[in-house]
């Protein structure tokens, strides 16, 4: 089994630093646009057989894990908080929860209920890599399923899920806690089903400031981190824009800290503290670069590493549909060759 990125997330020396994408499997590749002009979205992450073909796809360009095929957002169905992805608008949430009331209204789902299709993809990927390369499972965090839920959609600011968290903090509570709680049932299901590592999606917590973090978001994501860490398997933590959040994030939890392309490696290690693996951390919009300069810049992000156990080559957020896939290969490569021990 290639299990340099088991081993990196328990920071244990690896024969080369292990490489992983957030969308490695996605628009950026023929073979998946070539399935999405036959099936949506929702069709292929609700279809075992079609999660497993799109997982797999990524796997010829040398990576060390495979991330299942799914969406942060179908736990919002289950939960009673139907969606869609509209063309050009991204996912609409039909009914936003905005009202003591509409809390109320949330389910909290077993995963076997309203998610069983995405355990049965994990089942069927497991079986399809038999013990060859490592499975990632994930799941949205509770700020950023909730801002999807308060927001309707997509936001740029966060108004709305700002105003509630600060002039209704016990609806904000009641609202966290039922999210939290199916998050985290969600990702030990996954875990069951045969994950063998788990990431936690925060996209939107950089909105946040480092007080607003602590008071309003920190307890929830503890709340699920602490409890799924005692499966025994990875779990890591990632957030975008959050380098005024480092510490904290840190403090709710995570075996791995994954950290966006707004603040050098090294440093972010360094104040995350070196008895937590780092995973990241190239801008995704370098592979729209020259090949050159973006296998230079991830040969100095391995330069940054120094060679410490621990970390797992990432980008700081999800690949771009235009990226070059021979950009994406290259750079896979380089990090294996400039991190040979």
């Amino acid at each position: 089994m290639n299990d340099r990125f088991l081993r990196a997330c328990r920071r244990e020396a690896t024969d080369v630093t292990p490489v992983w994408f957030m969308r490695q499997a996605g628009r950026y590749m023929a073979e998946y646009r070539a399935l999405r002009e036959k099936h949506t979205l929702l069709e292929i992450c609700k279809t075992p057989e079609l999660a497993l073909e799109v997982t797999l796809q990524p796997l010829r360009l040398g990576f060390d894990a495979a991330i299942l095929f799914a969406d942060i957002l179908l736990p919002l169905e289950p939960m009673g908080a139907p969606f869609e992805f509209a063309r050009g608008e991204g996912p609409v949430v039909h009914q936003p929860v905005r009202t003591a009331a509409d809390v109320e209204r949330l389910r909290v789902c077993d995963p076997e209920e309203g998610l069983g299709y995405v355990l049965d993809a994990i089942r069927l990927i497991r079986r399809e890599l038999d013990g060859k390369t490592p499975l990632i499972g994930f799941a949205g965090a509770p700020f950023t399923i909730a801002s999807y839920l308060i927001e309707g959609g997509k936001s740029s600011h966060y108004q709305l899920t700002k105003k509630l968290m600060w002039s209704e903090p016990d609806t904000w509570r009641a609202l966290m806690e039922k999210v939290s709680e199916v998050v985290r049932r969600y990702l030990r299901a996954q875990i069951e089903a045969g994950a063998q590592a788990v990431q936690l999606f925060d996209s939107w917590v950089g909105a946040l400031s480092p007080e607003d973090y602590r008071r309003y978001v920190l307890p929830h994501v503890r709340h699920i981190l602490a409890d799924v860490e005692t499966t025994g398997v990875p779990v890591i933590h990632f957030g975008t824009n959050t380098t005024t959040l480092l510490e904290a994030q840190r403090e709710a939890g995570g075996t791995v800290l994954g950290v966006d392309w707004r603040l050098p490696l090294d440093d972010a290690w360094a104040r995350i503290g070196y008895d937590r693996a780092i995973q990241g951390n190239l801008d995704p919009l370098l592979l729209l670069a020259p090949r050159e300069v973006a296998v230079a810049r991830a040969q100095e992000i391995v330069a940054r590493a120094g060679r410490r156990p621990g970390h797992i080559f990432n980008l700081g957020h999800g690949i771009v549909p235009e990226t070059p896939v021979a950009t994406v290969q290259a750079v896979v490569e380089a990090v294996h060759a400039a991190s040979q021990a």
